[in-house]
């Protein structure tokens, strides 16, 4: 069964529209997929799935813990005003004021860059990011590549860190839970310190990203393992934000019985 419940578009930090990704996943023939653009649900409403796909509403918010960047993927919530509308405000908050340093911090090295530049990156984006301030560091000839400016300018240590400030992990799962949403941990094995799935599965966890295409199969086995111990549900996803870093393009193949439990929990939403 091939699903992709994890990926972003320009509301975000991709570089399609939420069209143009819908008809992604159908030329790829995905038969399941959530835009789970990060800290929006403004791609929801301006897209038209492809014929017999099914869409799940998501969202991927960002959270930090004890020095972790900690993503925490919500299915299921409402479009409409819910307990997540202020924690996504927030959010989105937080991004523009991270954006706002990290320039100040790039000139006060030398680089001519300013927040217009950025916001130019970010254009229709309601959750300006990292990765708008790379692109604007590429378009104005800074920085070679994306990759070169996240390990030249924007990593921790170089001259544009800075760190997130975010809302909690369980702050988010909290409020995911009182929109009605299933939230889940997105790629686990990212983090710094893999001991927080444990933590976070007894506050309130209900699923865990076990299919993820920088998983090997070593990572998918503990994941698997951690799922069944603490009886979260499985899902699967590709993150998908631009063809010409992700070259492995949307949609993951996944057994229709390892994915069952999570869309049968989401169908039990509505």
């Amino acid at each position: 069964m091939k699903v992709d419940l994890h990926s972003h578009t320009r509301m975000s930090d991709g570089s399609l529209t939420p069209q143009e990704l819908a008809d992604f996943m159908g030329e790829r023939g995905v038969e399941v997929f959530s835009i789970s653009d990060h800290d929006t649900l403004a791609a929801y409403g301006a897209f038209e799935p492809p014929p017999g796909a099914r869409v799940i509403t998501g969202i991927e918010i960002n959270t930090t813990w004890r020095e972790n960047e900690v993503h925490i993927l919500g299915y299921g919530v409402p479009l409409g005003l819910s307990p997540i509308t202020e924690l996504l405000e927030y959010n989105q908050v937080q991004r523009r004021l991270r954006a706002e340093t990290m320039v100040d911090r790039l000139q006060r090295a030398g680089y001519a860059i300013t927040l217009e530049d950025v916001l130019r990156e970010s254009d229709e984006a309601f959750a300006v990011g990292r990765p708008h301030v790379a692109k604007a560091l590429v378009r104005l000839g800074i920085a070679p590549s994306i990759d070169a400016a996240f390990r030249e300018m924007l990593r921790r240590g170089k001259p544009g860190y800075v760190p997130q400030i975010y809302t909690t992990p369980e702050h988010a799962i909290e409020t995911i839970s009182a929109a009605g949403g299933i939230p889940v941990l997105a790629h686990p094995g990212r983090l710094k310190d893999r001991g927080l799935v444990d933590e976070l599965a007894r506050r309130g966890l209900r699923g865990l990203e076990v299919f993820y295409p920088l998983h090997d199969a070593a990572d998918t086995r503990e994941f698997r393992a951690k799922a069944n111990q603490y009886g979260l549900l499985m899902t699967a996803g590709m993150d998908f934000h631009d063809i010409r870093y992700h070259t492995a393009g949307v949609g993951i193949e996944v057994d229709a019985e390892d994915i069952r439990p999570f869309l049968d929990q989401v169908a039990a939403l509505v």
